[in-house]
C-alpha cells in the first residue's frame, strides 16, 4: 500500500498499473492529465489477512487540489499472486465507516 500511494505521488504510472491485479487493472490512469493533485500524507488505519491469499488495507490519504485539503478513506483488497501483492479493489468510504468496520479501528 505505501508503494502504491508513493506511485501516486510521485506520478509513477507504470508501477501502478504493475502492480493492479490483471482482472481488475484499467488500460490506464492518466495521471499526467491530474498535476493539480498534491499528495500529502498516508495513514495506515489497519491491515487484516482474510485469508491465505488475501488481505485488506485500510487507510486515509490526504491530499490538496488547488490549495485545499481532502481525505480519502478506503478501504482496499489485495491478493497474494506468486508471492506478489497485487491491488484489487478498494471501497471508498467516509470516516465512521471506515472506523467501524469489523477489525479496523
Amino acid at each position: 500500500m505505501r508503494s502504491r500511494y508513493t506511485a501516486f505521488a510521485l506520478g509513477l504510472e507504470p508501477y501502478l498499473l504493475q502492480t493492479w491485479h490483471k482482472n481488475t487493472r484499467p488500460p490506464a490512469l492518466n495521471l499526467a492529465d491530474d498535476e493539480s493533485t498534491q499528495w500529502l500524507a498516508l495513514q495506515i488505519k489497519s491491515t487484516a489477512k482474510t485469508n491465505e491469499h488475501s488481505a485488506t488495507v485500510a487507510f486515509v490519504a490526504h491530499y490538496k487540489i488547488a490549495g485545499r485539503a481532502y481525505r480519502m478513506y478506503e478501504l482496499s483488497e489485495f491478493l497474494l499472486v506468486d508471492g506478489l501483492w497485487f491491488y484489487l479493489s478498494g471501497i471508498l468510504m467516509d470516516a465512521e465507516k471506515l472506523n467501524i468496520v469489523k477489525g479496523f479501528a
